[in-house]
């Protein structure tokens, strides 16, 4: 049975964006991106001005090799004096103070090396890379421009320093505003329906996945995030949506039926057409009808089939996208 939880506006939206900011402060040197770019963790999308930086690794590296070559001669100094000290030609006084020297090279050797590690964090902060696959939804500053952290605490969606706007299709998620009287009925992993005003023709499968644990005092709401269980390559950030939420099915104390079978198909066999699951049946051993089903709970590859099925259909596994009822397939022996 359906929560009345309609009407969701003003905030009900699918979300997916992600602003990414600079690490450091710099001017913006190179956007290798423009909207609509589809781009894959760790490549990099923008560049900051690094002649400074460039700079100061190449002075690290030198002071690496200057404390690397006087290391080595206090190493042959002290070679020298453990000779002579063999020798009784020089006291042990002067061989503690050669080891010492040795010691005090090392700690230098490390210490530049620690400062070339910092200067080339340095530089690498200065090539922004995508912190995930996805696609760039909108540019937030040009070529020349001076950009700069964003710090903790700032609203990112208004806060001047953010280079592009990346979207995660994968983990497209509906941002609801419950009111305050119907949050105690939420619970997590309740089933949802979703539709976009877009397509209201359609609507898809959806789980509550979280309740944002503050409330807005304005409009006595509480946010709620849903997630879309069978999304399509239609559904875009930013789009308007509702949302009905399901009680969830209570338990029966009925004794389960034993004459009424269990039918289960793979789940390789089932795909969604206008947002509804369904299977292609092959009859006459080619041709092909769509039959809309009501699916279960999951057990490995299979799923139960509450309604639509008797059992007994010869079905297609990894139907495309392009099958359509009426298409004439071939059965693999």
């Amino acid at each position: 049975m359906p929560l009345k939880l309609r009407p969701c506006v003003p905030r009900c939206r699918i979300s997916a964006r992600r602003l990414r900011a600079a690490k450091i402060q710099g001017r913006l040197a190179e956007l290798r991106v423009e909207e609509g770019s589809h781009v894959r963790e760790g490549d990099i999308i923008a560049r900051l001005d690094s002649a400074d930086y460039q700079a100061q690794m190449d002075v690290a590296r030198a002071q690496v090799q200057h404390a690397e070559a006087d290391l080595a001669e206090q190493q042959r100094q002290q070679r020298i004096t453990q000779n002579l000290a063999q020798a009784h030609v020089v006291s042990q006084d002067q061989l503690d103070a050669a080891s010492s020297r040795v010691r005090l090279a090392e700690a230098a050797l490390s210490q530049s090396r620690a400062s070339l590690a910092v200067s080339e964090a340095n530089y690498q902060n200065t090539l922004i890379r995508a912190p995930f696959s996805g696609v760039v939804v909108k540019k937030m500053a040009e070529v020349g421009e001076s950009v700069a952290p964003i710090p903790p605490g700032v609203n990112i969606s208004t806060a001047s320093g953010a280079i592009v706007a990346l979207a995660d299709m994968a983990t497209l998620e509906v941002e609801v505003d419950v009111s305050e009287s119907n949050v105690a009925r939420l619970q997590p992993n309740q089933p949802a329906e979703v539709s976009v005003e877009a397509f209201p023709d359609r609507s898809y499968h959806a789980v509550l996945r979280q309740v944002i644990p503050t409330a807005d005092r304005t409009k006595a709401t509480v946010m709620v995030k849903v997630t879309i269980l069978d999304k399509d390559k239609d559904l875009k950030p930013e789009m308007t949506a509702k949302a009905t939420f399901f009680e969830p099915a209570k338990k029966s104390t009925a004794p389960l039926d034993s004459s009424k079978p269990i039918v289960s198909v793979p789940k390789d066999a089932i795909t969604t057409r206008a947002g509804k699951s369904v299977v292609f049946e092959v009859r006459d051993g080619k041709k092909v009808y769509e039959l809309p089903i009501t699916a279960g709970i999951e057990n490995q590859d299979q799923v139960v089939i509450k309604q639509g099925l008797a059992g007994s259909e010869t079905l297609v596994l990894h139907p495309s996208d392009k099958l359509k009822e009426g298409d004439v397939v071939k059965i693999k022996s």
